[in-house]
């Protein structure tokens, strides 16, 4: 069974992380099923849990595929179509060349053909655990891009909102203009009081 989600769809500023977790339930210990028992949509967990799970999902799974896109390819192919290749691409590098059926469940899309059947399933994350496995592992990929980030752009609190349109992100635009991690294809208020 493989699961793939993204983190970063709805962000300002960033890049969209795609990841694909295939486990094989019938060669999990005991130990390692309680432990992934955890498992739930990442926005649900904290920061502290979700770094505590991501270890154990490295762990446990049998492969994981981590494809991240740029902001300037999102703005110059759109979110929506950057979102599913970068998904397609994940399902597809976790299941090239293993034998045997896999399925794939993608969170609320479908994605073009690779080779190997797959469902789209609308909150997946809350009920499949590789889909919400894949979503940890997207999650913290994206976050710790983003708190390294931080320095590299100080001023913007990357580390605070992780790219995520909040009042003080908002007002950080406000203060400071956009960075070049700043994706400039979304309509966003905190753009148009730039006249951006």
């Amino acid at each position: 069974m493989a699961g793939a989600d993204e983190a970063g769809r709805g962000c300002l500023a960033g890049p969209l992380v795609a990841a694909a977790v295939l486990f094989d339930y019938e060669a999990l210990t005991t130990r390692e099923l309680r432990l992934l028992s955890a498992l739930n949509d990442s926005k649900q967990h904290t920061p502290e849990a979700r770094e505590a799970l991501y270890p154990l999902v490295m762990r446990a799974a049998a492969r994981v595929v981590v494809v991240s896109r740029c902001v300037r390819g999102i703005d110059a192919r759109g979110l929506h179509k950057t979102n599913l290749a970068a998904l397609r691409d994940a399902a597809r590098g976790v299941t090239d060349g293993v034998h045997g059926d896999v399925i794939c469940l993608l969170d609320g899309f479908s994605v073009a053909d690779f080779g190997r059947p797959q469902r789209a399933i609308v909150d997946g994350d809350a009920t499949s655990a590789a889909i919400a496995a894949a979503s940890i592992v997207a999650k913290v990929t994206r976050d710790r891009f983003m708190h390294h980030a931080d320095a590299e752009h100080p001023g913007w609190e990357f580390a605070e909102h992780v790219g995520y349109s909040t009042p003080s992100h908002r007002e950080a635009i406000q203060r400071q203009g956009v960075s070049p991690l700043h994706r400039m294809s979304f309509q966003s208020l905190a753009y148009q009081q730039l006249a951006l």
